[in-house]
Order: C-alpha cells, then sequence, then structure tokens
C-alpha cells in the first residue's frame, strides 16, 4: 500500500499547488473565489499543518479547482544555465501594487463602508484603556462579519501609535510551502483604504536568511496577512508593512525563522501573527468530541491559549500535537513566542466562535485576540540579544542539514551521479507505483539522497514515448525538496496530465524520462531583458498568468515577440496585453534525460 508521503505526492500538484503556473498546453485554471457565504460549513479541509484549500471568509476551507503544472516535452536546443543561488528575486525597480482580492466577500469593497463597518467593531470592542507598550498582536483572520469584533479588541490597543513598520505573518492557505516563508516582490499593498508601502528594506534583509524567499502565487489570494491590513491602516494610518506568508515549518526550522525576523524588531515595529484557532466539525475531519461542544472548545483552546502565555512555543506546538487543536496560524504563532522577550506579558483580550456567532456548533472556527506588552531587547546581526530577556536561542541564525530543512542560500551543483539518481528516483517510483509497493519514504526507494537533491527547487518531469510527448508536469518554484518534487511531478505527469489518458503499466518500458531544474524566477523591467531559447517565461496580469518553459520558443520557431502574444493568449488576455501593464518573469532550466548513463544535458 502506497505510504503518506506518496500520497502527498499525487495530491500536491493537483490539489495543494492551485497557485502555480500552468506551462504549455492550455492556461492556468481559474481559482475558487472567496465568497460571502452564508454560514460556517464548508467541505473537504486539508489538515493544519498542511497547504489547505481556499477558505470562505469564517476561515474555513472551500473546495478549490484541481491545478497541475504542464509542459511540453523540453528538446534541444535551449541554453543550460549555471546553477545560481536559488534565492528570491531582488525587490522591483518600480512600483508594484499587490490589490487585496478580498474586497467584497471578506469586508465590503466600498471604502466609506469599509470604514463604517471597522469603526463598529472597534466602539463595540469597548472603551477600557489600551494598554501600553503593546509590541505583538495574535489577531483571527477570518472575514469581518465573523471575527471583526475579535480582530478590533486587538486592534485598539495599537490605534493612533506612531509605528513605523508592522510585520504581518499569515499561515499558506493555498499554497503549500515546506520549510520557507515568502516575502512578495512588490511596493505596495493595496485595498480600498488605500495603499501601504511595503519595507523593502526589511524584505531585503530577511530575503539573506535561506528560509525567506519570494514566491509571488503565495501572496495573490492568501487571506491571511490580507485581512489584517485595513484593520492597521484604520488603526494606524501611515506605517510600512512587511506581509509573511508562512509554510509548513518543521520545528528546527523555527528558531532560524525568528532568528530572521528579530534583527529588525526595534520600538516602533509592532508584529502580527494572524492565525484563527480551533476548527470543529466533520468538514475538517476533527470532532475530538460530540457533546458539550461549546465548553469542550473553549477548554481545547484555553489550553494552547496557555502555552501561549508561558511564551513557551515549544510547549505551544506540542500542545498542537498532542491534542490535534486545528490552529492554522500555529507556526506564525510559534514565531511570534520565539522572538517574544521573556520578560513579556500576554493578555488575552477577547475570545468567540463562529458557532456563537451562527447558533450552530456542528462546524465552529475559534477566534483570539491576544496582546504581549514590553520592549523588543536589542539583537545581534545573528538573532541573538546577548542578555536573559529574549526567549529566542542564542546561535540559531541557521536552518538544520536535515531532509526537511530550508537548505543553504545558494544551491549545491547537481552532479552527474546526483542526476542518475534523480532519473532513477522518478524510474523507481513509477515502477512501484505500478506493482503497487510503493514505500512509505522515499528514502526506502534505495536511492542514496544527497544534499543537493534536498535543496528545495522548481522542476518538472517529462514523459516521451517514442520520441513523442506523453505527460510533462512540475511546480515552478521550490516549494519542497528536490527529490520530493520528482516524485510528485513523474507521478502526476503519469497520472494527471489532463492532455493525455492515464500511462498505464504496460507503457511504462516504452516511457523515457527527463528532467529539468528551474532556477528561482526572477522579475525584469522590460522584454529588451528576455533571451530567447535560454529564458522561460512567466507573464501576469489583471489576475491572469501563464508560463513557457525555456526551450518552448525555440521549438515553435517564434520571435520574442510572437512568445509573448502566444503567452498573453495563453493566459486568457488579448496578444497584445504583454506590451503594457503586464509582469515579466524569467528562470533557466538544467534538463537531464535517460538518454545517457548520467542523463544528460541539454543546450549548448
Amino acid at each position: 500500500m502506497a505510504g503518506d508521503v506518496m500520497r502527498r505526492a499525487l495530491i500536491l500538484l493537483a490539489v495543494v499547488l492551485v497557485a502555480l503556473i500552468s506551462a504549455g498546453c492550455g492556461r492556468e485554471e481559474p481559482r475558487a473565489p472567496a465568497g460571502p457565504g452564508a454560514g460556517p460549513a464548508a467541505p473537504r479541509p486539508m489538515p493544519p499543518d498542511a497547504a489547505s484549500a481556499p477558505a470562505s471568509d469564517a476561515g474555513e476551507p472551500v473546495d478549490a479547482p484541481r491545478s497541475a503544472v504542464e509542459a511540453p516535452a523540453p528538446s534541444p536546443g535551449e541554453t543550460a544555465p549555471t546553477e545560481p543561488p536559488a534565492r528570491a528575486p531582488r525587490p522591483p525597480a518600480r512600483k508594484q501594487v499587490l490589490v487585496s482580492r478580498l474586497a467584497g466577500t471578506w469586508y465590503p469593497a466600498d471604502r466609506r463602508a469599509l470604514e463604517e463597518q471597522i469603526s463598529k467593531h472597534l466602539e463595540a470592542a469597548g472603551g477600557e484603556k489600551p494598554l501600553e507598550d503593546v509590541l505583538a498582536l495574535i489577531l483571527p483572520h477570518a472575514g469581518y462579519r465573523f471575527s471583526g469584533r475579535t480582530a478590533a479588541s486587538g486592534i485598539r490597543q495599537v490605534a493612533g501609535r506612531a509605528l513605523r513598520r508592522v510585520i504581518v505573518m499569515g499561515p499558506s492557505h493555498r499554497m503549500y510551502l515546506r520549510n520557507v516563508a515568502s516575502v512578495p516582490d512588490a511596493t505596495h499593498y493595496a485595498t480600498p483604504l488605500g495603499e501601504v508601502e511595503l519595507d523593502r528594506e526589511a524584505i531585503e534583509k530577511l530575503l539573506e536568511s535561506p528560509h525567506f524567499q519570494t514566491i509571488p502565487p503565495a501572496h495573490d489570494e492568501e487571506h491571511s496577512v490580507q485581512i489584517e491590513i485595513p484593520l492597521l491602516q484604520k488603526a494606524l494610518g501611515t506605517f510600512r508593512l512587511v506581509p509573511i506568508v508562512v509554510g509548513h515549518l518543521a520545528p528546527d526550522a523555527i528558531e532560524p525563522v525568528a532568528s530572521a525576523l528579530a534583527t529588525l524588531l526595534d520600538d516602533r515595529t509592532l508584529v502580527v501573527a494572524s492565525s484563527d484557532f480551533t476548527h470543529y466539525g466533520s468538514s475538517f475531519d476533527y470532532l475530538p468530541f460530540t457533546e458539550d461542544v461549546e465548553e469542550n472548545l473553549r477548554a481545547l483552546d484555553m489550553g494552547a491559549v496557555d502555552a501561549i502565555r508561558a511564551k513557551d512555543w515549544k510547549g505551544f506546538h506540542d500542545y498542537c500535537e498532542r491534542t490535534g487543536a486545528t490552529i492554522c496560524g500555529r507556526n506564525p504563532v510559534a514565531i511570534l513566542l520565539a522572538l517574544l522577550p521573556r520578560d513579556s506579558s500576554a493578555h488575552l483580550l477577547r475570545y468567540d466562535t463562529s458557532g456563537a456567532l451562527t447558533g450552530d456548533f456542528r462546524s465552529s472556527v475559534s477566534y483570539a485576540s491576544i496582546a504581549f506588552c514590553g520592549a523588543w531587547k536589542p539583537r545581534a546581526p545573528d538573532g541573538s540579544s546577548g542578555s536573559e530577556g529574549s526567549s529566542t536561542p542564542r546561535g540559531s541564525g541557521g536552518p538544520s542539514s536535515s531532509a526537511g530543512s530550508g537548505g543553504s542560500s545558494a544551491r549545491a551543483p547537481l552532479g552527474q551521479d546526483e542526476k542518475q539518481r534523480l532519473l532513477r528516483i522518478a524510474r523507481t517510483v513509477l515502477e512501484r507505483y505500478f506493482d503497487r509497493s510503493l514505500p512509505s519514504r522515499i528514502e526506502d526507494l534505495g536511492v542514496e539522497i544527497t544534499d543537493a537533491m534536498k535543496c528545495p527547487s522548481g522542476v518538472f518531469v517529462t514523459l516521451k514515448k517514442r520520441g513523442r510527448l506523453r505527460g510533462c508536469i512540475g511546480s515552478t518554484y521550490p516549494v519542497q525538496p528536490l527529490h520530493e518534487g520528482v516524485v510528485s511531478s513523474a507521478l502526476s505527469a503519469a497520472l494527471r496530465d489532463r492532455r493525455f489518458p492515464p500511462v498505464g503499466a504496460g507503457e511504462l518500458a516504452e516511457i523515457e524520462l527527463e528532467i529539468s531544474v528551474l532556477t528561482t524566477p526572477r522579475p525584469v523591467e522590460s522584454r529588451a531583458a528576455i533571451e530567447i531559447g535560454r529564458h522561460g517565461i512567466i507573464l501576469s496580469k489583471d489576475g491572469h498568468s501563464a508560463l513557457f518553459l525555456p526551450q518552448v520558443a525555440t521549438e515553435q520557431g517564434w520571435s520574442l515577440e510572437e512568445t509573448l502574444s502566444q503567452l498573453a493568449l495563453k493566459a486568457g488576455l488579448a496578444p497584445d496585453a504583454w506590451r503594457e501593464g503586464a509582469r515579466l518573469q524569467v528562470f533557466e532550466a538544467i534538463v537531464f534525460g535517460e538518454g545517457g548513463s548520467a542523463g544528460s544535458e541539454k543546450g549548448s
């Protein structure tokens, strides 16, 4: 029977990687919008420690359309790149605005109506004197009609403060990110209340850490970060924003991420961890009790709050593991707890549930607003404070060397032997799938995994039969270790490429495999920077996007303008849409296949 790792490999490309960009035939499938919804019930969630499906404005996942990254078979003639660091792109040189897509569903699209709604929540939050010296908040991230009052209880504590920077960390609901946090390459965020400038200097500083990358699709519709921005705009007016989408982090990644963030902290910086608390009900596959639900939910959530009050991120993590508590923002909360000074104080401001609001506890999401008071301690360049006042361990500035860690900031070059091993993994996983002997761990495939093979990478696996394309699927961005990406892509290319029927066991002997390892996409200012035959291209505009691998243009004999026009058509845009207002990114690919003993690198 296939193990958990292999089952996840099949699911990730089909369901979780909704935000990845299609390449080759067809355009990216439309994402399911977060509708206003009439209640909190929602079908088929993902577990809290994995990327979940898109969420309704109650904070609960709804079904997302299946999406996969597809490409035509690579061909000779492309230029094989050197292997630069798998780093995020440099910050944009010109203004680039991320527009929040929550307006009209999660909160009103009209500026005046939105201001009025937030003001009412602030008034309802009470007139008690705000706490002093608030340095961090935990806030919910459901639609304002569900969690607005709870969120306002926290936001009012900092209203009118002259803060220079706000760091908002939210969990990734739409895209699976393994041991990495993503920061955008934009310059501003826009909501109906106006634009907020991003702190590009702080973002670039974070990108020096191997645990931070820029993965644009992770930000497109991630509500956990976007929902906090209008509240902050209303309370603070002018500030610079550092929005961070946090992936699924192994425990040994929490402290390195916290250490990177610690270098940004001062007395004019606020940190917000965006998280809902327990997601209860059959729709969440979480029914630890069926009687006295309201009371038991509160007890379960207060157990988590107790660990948070203790500022013990490991205790909080262990509590979530032990109880199975479906706290979607457990990683942002853990990072915050690792950052907080030991002498800071925690204050639970408000607790609520969607079940109490709707009167229906068959499916319920819990919300809590928690404030932390104190002062950030001065930090050394490695993130340590050099004093006993901080809960962040000293000397934890780098990632673990374990298989799941984020890896180093520079990709270790793939040797010929490692390319052969990756091809063997792809071949073996297909053979073992068809003879129903998939192991539970990739390591049990009988192939030694080197450090270079563990480095997060974008990767495509191409299947060819008698020289003709039989399937090609992969991931554009480095969202998982390379060897895991090869497993996911090989299985998906064989079984889930919608252009072809699934590969049968009898075909496998005729299938030739090819692997393309991608460099991290980077933005370019104009088409003049694009080199046909060397660069793959991603075009994005008005919520549409599409991708061509480097070999597509030369394979088709297109000029640069023809390539961009075809790419615009593929994205569902007019053929000349690339000429104005489009965002262009490029990447390169190292391609090797089963044609030689160790795989042959394509290119001149």
